[in-house]
């Protein structure tokens, strides 16, 4: 068996990277370290790297690298990411990915599988931009793929539905040109060692897609 599976999952914003995520911890029993949680968190308990980071969010700024890089730094000392780690959301620049390598090289670990969840754009465009929400109890909904019995209205509680700001299909569009634009030196610098794994999500299920990815962690795990 291989000593750890380190995985960083990477996935445009609608490629469904959040269920595969699920399924990962679920199957494989990794702790799901999400920089969005993480910072949440560690604003929430006043941490040193918390209070850093809340005051660049208090700014609407973006939190710098070094923050970033801490915070990751601490989550992957804690005992439950020893034998293993699930990375989402980090690292989003190159910068970044060679601290995570520099950190993890410290401590006689590497990364050891980067799975990114392949959907075309204009599915992309078609989930978010399809996507609804309840101005009273926040619940979603989908245009295509689930929608209200009726038109506009919350089945739950009645309320109005609504498209968020940054769900129209400009706003979709820059989003997904900035992950692009993050994300390919990303992908070439990991692909450079072999570490890349690209699936195809689009109009497959959940599970198909998670059956590929089972199959390639699978296989790093006993090798």
């Amino acid at each position: 068996m291989a000593d750890q599976l380190n995985v960083i999952l990477l996935g445009a914003p609608g490629a469904g990277k959040g269920t595969q995520a699920e399924r990962i911890v679920e199957r494989f029993g990794l702790p799901h370290i999400s920089t969005g949680d993480i910072l949440r968190s560690a604003v929430g308990l006043g941490t040193e790297l918390g209070l850093a980071a809340k005051r660049f969010m208090d700014a609407g700024e973006l939190v710098p690298d070094e923050v970033v890089v801490g915070i990751i730094r601490t989550r992957l000392a804690e005992g439950d990411a020893a034998p293993g780690f699930l990375l989402d959301g980090f690292p989003r620049t190159l910068e970044q990915a060679r601290s995570l390598d520099a950190m993890l090289a410290d401590a006689g670990r590497t990364v050891t599988r980067v799975v990114l969840i392949d959907v075309p754009e204009d599915e992309l465009v078609e989930r978010l931009g399809g996507r609804r929400m309840c101005r009273q109890c926040s619940k979603g909904y989908h245009v295509i793929f689930n929608p209200p019995a009726s038109e506009g209205v919350c089945d739950s509680c009645g309320g109005e539905l609504y498209q968020r700001s940054d769900d129209n299909e400009a706003t979709v569009r820059n989003r997904l040109s900035v992950f692009r634009s993050q994300t390919h030196p990303l992908v070439e610098y990991y692909s450079e060692r072999g570490l890349v794994t690209a699936v195809a999500g689009g109009a497959r299920s959940p599970a198909e897609v998670f059956a590929d990815v089972e199959q390639v962690l699978a296989a790093d795990e006993s090798s």
